[in-house]
């Protein structure tokens, strides 16, 4: 059966603060009740207010306010440097967190679970695009594997809560994202927040050439991230994995995991000058090479939840003048 909030469900965003728990909160904050009236009713506790990595902290919250719906978007996250200088820290918080909020929604009787794994739980040479049964059947890419096995955990410990409890719990799958909230850290940022700090700051400064990380040559696949936030509406009440006319596998098993995506991937060396040019930066592109490039491509197919009706809307250029324009500067000091 197909689900629709109303305005008795009580949602738990955990992660409501970074740029996914952010979009969704956002998406759901205008969310239309059927018959108009009351909004929906949406739990977002700070940092302070509720540690995801203390199970205590996690249960007593769950005992307390026991929320019918949870979406789980709270993770340690970074890019290929901070992966590589910290990987044991993105395993172990990752499966803290994950551990302690599936479990507590589980054992409190959530009606509806929605995990927010990555599209680097895929093998590095995964046929592309990358379907959704291509999950563990080689090996990952080196510079994420523990924040990658720490998403295929969290993965399976939802599909197991359901086979084994009928715990109704879902993961989507998201490429990589973009949009605001991101995370502009000069060492720890994704790709696109990496590319926009570089060239707002070499503007800023009249650099003649800004140097970005690798060859420049793979593929990537880009989303905006309210496009996400839209999925996992649109997911939660659209998709019950359980459900006859629910996506399969080739193998005609049901799915419980779906891939998030635009379905379309761009080289990264593109991708720079887009960014370039929206910030009017007219300076050379250098890459260095001694820096790792990562998977050679990974473009996501997202036929089984274009298929249930779903869509990506926002366009990559659009999106990114989008969230360029409307940046504070100030933050990038140097």
């Amino acid at each position: 059966m197909l689900y629709k909030l109303d305005s008795s469900d009580k949602i738990f965003i955990a992660g409501s603060s970074g740029m996914v728990g952010s979009a969704i909160k956002r998406k759901l904050s205008n969310y239309k009740l059927r018959g108009g009236g009351d909004s929906l009713r949406i739990l977002t506790p700070t940092k302070n207010e509720l540690n995801l990595l203390n199970s205590n902290s996690v249960k007593n919250f769950f005992v307390h306010e026991k929320p019918t719906i949870v979406i789980l978007a709270a993770a340690k996250v970074g890019g290929i440097y901070a992966n590589s200088q910290y990987p044991a820290d993105f395993l172990i918080e990752n499966l803290k967190i994950q551990t302690n909020v599936i479990e507590s929604a589980w054992s409190n009787n959530a009606k509806k679970f929605i995990f927010l794994g990555s599209s680097c739980i895929y093998p590095k040479h995964a046929n592309q695009p990358i379907r959704e049964e291509s999950l563990l059947k080689n090996e990952l890419e080196s510079t994420n594997e523990p924040y990658a096995i720490a998403k295929i955990a969290g993965l399976k410990l939802c599909e197991s809560l359901r086979t084994q409890y009928n715990f109704d719990a879902i993961s989507l799958m998201p490429t990589n994202l973009y949009g605001p909230n991101d995370n502009y850290h000069p060492l720890n940022s994704h790709v696109v927040a990496a590319l926009i700090r570089k060239f707002i700051i070499a503007k800023k400064h009249k650099l003649s050439s800004v140097t970005c990380w690798g060859s420049g040559s793979v593929f990537r696949e880009f989303m905006h991230v309210d496009d996400l936030a839209d999925a996992v509406i649109f997911c939660l009440e659209n998709w019950n994995p359980s459900d006859k006319k629910a996506p399969k596998d080739s193998f005609g098993k049901n799915l419980n995991h779906l891939n998030v995506g635009t379905g379309k991937d761009i080289k990264i060396k593109k991708l720079a000058n887009i960014i370039a040019d929206i910030i009017k930066y007219d300076g050379e592109i250098l890459w260095d090479t001694s820096k790792p490039d990562g998977t050679p491509k990974k473009q996501l197919d997202v036929t089984r939840i274009n298929n249930l009706g779903w869509y990506a809307k926002i366009d990559l250029e659009n999106g990114l003048s989008d969230t360029i324009k409307n940046l504070n500067y100030s933050q990038f000091t140097n």
